[in-house]
């Protein structure tokens, strides 16, 4: 499979019908942002049943009608918690998910969370049997996860072929447990959800410009973003020796670390941001600088759906 550059466009706020991230953009306000995209060679989209309860999946999948579907990489999820119960409910959950998006086929099909890795990854093999799925991925594992789902997939001749977990200048969990270093060591691509942290590494949010009322986000973050000031001043600071901005300075440090950032996107500015940065590569000693501030603030923003990364 092709993929032109490392950047992935997530779209978990796409069809946001629960408040999440305070937002109540319809169909037509995301054909901009996918427009943009297009326009800027960003052809990989991330998403899930789980966005919106399909409404993601669905606004994707009108969005990408009229684009060749071999220039496009499409991304997304089996929810263990959503699972339908039928005889095989993946197959159920990957064949709407390939209704809604209009597609035949999914590049990288993801288990969603670890709520049972014996079962969905055994029940995930006839799936793969199919053809419908290029690629496999597990998202939110561990590392000890991420091993025995491989033995799993290898008993019947297929192969992980990356791991979507958590990782900003925040949250490097998955990095300290190992598990950066264990995917470059096998080959594994790695997917950094929340490089962003959903907006609260941007400079957009601040003391006097809090997340909207409301909505998760502000829950999670306002009361964090007094703390956040110095390492988004920080950010601010080495993006100048590249014509940077914050957020596109943490995107390229996700960039740095060898991974595939998925970068959340409703509005065509941070399409046109995550576009400029994609070529774009720090130094040793400004990633070192950046993890220092971070790790001195000492700011946890790890989900409430994520395991505990050192088990």
């Amino acid at each position: 499979m092709m993929i032109k550059n490392k950047i992935v466009l997530g779209t978990w706020a796409w069809g946001d019908n629960n408040s999440y991230f305070g937002n109540s953009y319809d169909e037509n306000h995301f054909r901009l942002v996918y427009e943009a995209a297009i326009s800027k060679n960003l052809t990989f989209f991330d998403t899930a049943t789980a966005y919106g309860s399909g409404r993601s999946e669905e606004i994707l999948g009108n969005l990408i009608a009229n684009t060749p579907r071999s220039e496009l990489t499409i991304s997304t999820k089996f929810t263990p918690q959503m699972a339908p119960k039928t005889d095989n409910p993946v197959q159920t959950m990957l064949d709407e998910s390939l209704k809604r998006l209009k597609t035949d086929y999914i590049g990288y099909y993801w288990i969603h969370n670890d709520a049972d890795v014996e079962k969905w990854t055994h029940d995930l093999l006839p799936v793969l049997k199919e053809g419908k799925i290029k690629h496999v991925g597990v998202s939110n594992h561990t590392l000890s996860e991420i091993k025995r789902v491989q033995e799993i997939l290898a008993e019947e001749g297929f192969k992980l072929a990356a791991v979507q977990n958590h990782l900003s200048l925040l949250d490097r969990s998955s990095e300290t447990a190992g598990i950066l270093d264990y995917c470059k060591e096998n080959n594994l691509e790695f997917f950094a959800y929340m490089v962003l942290e959903q907006g609260a590494l941007t400079g957009k949010y601040n003391v006097n410009n809090p997340f909207p009322a409301g909505s998760v986000r502000a829950q999670f973050y306002n009361d964090k973003l007094p703390e956040l000031t110095d390492l988004v001043i920080k950010l601010e600071e080495i993006g100048k020796n590249y014509d940077l901005s914050a957020a596109q300075t943490a995107m390229t440090w996700a960039l740095s670390k060898g991974t595939f950032p998925i970068i959340g996107v409703t509005k065509v500015n941070p399409v046109e941001d995550a576009a400029q940065v994609a070529a774009t590569r720090l130094t040793k000693s400004e990633i070192q600088e950046l993890e220092d501030v971070a790790e001195k603030i000492n700011v946890n923003t790890t989900g409430s759906w994520e395991p505990d990364m050192d088990k």
